[in-house]
């Protein structure tokens, strides 16, 4: 089979416009504020509903893979929710449309990377995973490049509302490719074990893995998603242009992080050591920008790249959590997976917005966005530490 069939290829268009739909509303702060009176915290509240849809989705999901196959799956859900969602943010005229259109994008974006990995999990062995991984989500990744400055230039050239629409009839079309080109796995044979969420759970490799899948891409997604945009434009006063160019800084990390999991993981030679010397170097960062979050704009920059490709580690992780399941528990385990890695992202895209809003209240921003740090940091240390008791990887 080739490494990227056209139906692969199809799937990971899917994943990039799932990429730009959890990472947009950065770019959009500030025309949403003015044209719709969406604060800060309106859009934190936004961003945690995708989050929380998709994760949500997970496990209806990951049967829906197992019984229908992804390319329904993916195809039904896509180009449904997804599409519809495009056209209530086109539509919106106050913030709560917006809570409702991203709520339905992440409905509608919940298969778009599980469909891809349930045929890699299924077709290729296991110790291919981890590169197959990260050179989907790699490529996928360039919906963080076209969520940064393409869509400012797109907003300049079309306004915010034609952008989105026609972000919308893409997602359309793309769910059509998918219906035209998906080959679905050949379905296990009668012997083999139904399998059970209740059997993923007694997987007892699995267990201290799971709370740093929660923490982990929380930073990265959150910060790059939502957070990245009033940090630039409050401490430095950073006008759309130059939000946009930070941000494709730390979309470009993302992907080169990627790219980087497999070479990263024959150098190191254990996938577990790999993840640790990552979220080592992420909480690194964190500390400093809570130590220091107003280094000046290019350090900032820097470090929010940094972040970035620190968010690489969510693809090592689900490497490591992949290798502990059989063949009849890749659906639903892959899926709750990412459940827990992307339901992380909600419980603190939701978290953080009453926190920044205490904190600005009380401090110059700078104080206000160094504790809004420190609260992304803390959660990943604690993860961190409990990671260290989960064996290797199997086949790794």
């Amino acid at each position: 089979m080739p490494v990227l069939s056209l139906g692969i290829v199809s799937l990971v268009l899917a994943y990039v416009l799932s990429q730009f739909y959890r990472a947009f509303l950065a770019v959009l702060t500030p025309v949403l504020g003015v044209e719709l009176g969406a604060r800060p915290g309106d859009l934190a509240l936004s961003s945690g509903l995708w989050f929380a849809a998709f994760a949500a989705m997970q496990i209806p999901v990951g049967r829906m893979l197992d019984r229908i196959g992804p390319r329904l799956t993916v195809a039904l859900l896509l180009g449904g929710a997804g599409g519809a969602g495009a056209a209530v943010f086109a539509l919106a005229q106050a913030p709560w449309h917006l809570h409702l259109a991203m709520a339905l994008l992440g409905v509608g974006c919940a298969p778009a990377l599980m469909g891809s990995y349930y045929i890699v999990a299924r077709e290729y062995p296991a110790s291919a995973f981890g590169a197959m991984a990260g050179m989907i989500v790699g490529f996928g990744s360039l919906g963080n490049i076209l969520g940064a400055t393409p869509l400012v230039w797109a907003i300049d050239t079309l306004g915010w509302r034609a952008s989105i629409a026609g972000l919308g009839l893409a997602t359309v079309g793309v769910a059509l490719l998918i219906l035209a080109t998906v080959r679905d796995p050949a379905k296990l044979g009668a012997g083999h074990p139904q399998g059970s969420l209740a059997e993923v759970l007694r997987l007892r490799a699995l267990w201290f893995i799971l709370p740093l899948f929660f923490v982990n891409y929380a930073a990265s997604g959150a910060i790059r998603g939502l957070w990245a945009a009033p940090y630039l434009e409050r401490v430095f006063d950073a006008d759309a242009i130059l939000i946009g160019r930070a941000t494709l800084a730390m979309g470009v990390a993302m992907i080169l992080g990627n790219f980087l999991v497999a070479p990263a993981v024959r150098l190191v030679g254990s996938l577990r050591r790999t993840v640790l010397i990552f979220t080592g170097c992420t909480l690194a960062v964190m500390g400093f920008l809570v130590m220091n979050p107003d280094p000046g704009l290019g350090l900032a920059v820097v470090m929010l790249a940094l972040i970035g490709l620190s968010g690489a580690g969510y693809v090592l992780l689900m490497a490591h959590g992949r290798s502990f399941l059989p063949d009849h528990l890749v659906g639903r385990g892959v899926t709750f997976l990412n459940m827990i890695s992307i339901g992380g992202v909600g419980v603190m895209q939701f978290a953080s917005r009453p926190v920044f809003q205490a904190a600005a209240a009380a401090y110059a921003p700078p104080q206000a966005f160094a504790m809004l740090f420190g609260f992304f940091a803390v959660p990943l240390a604690i993860g961190f530490a409990l990671y260290f008791l989960t064996p290797e990887a199997r086949n790794a």
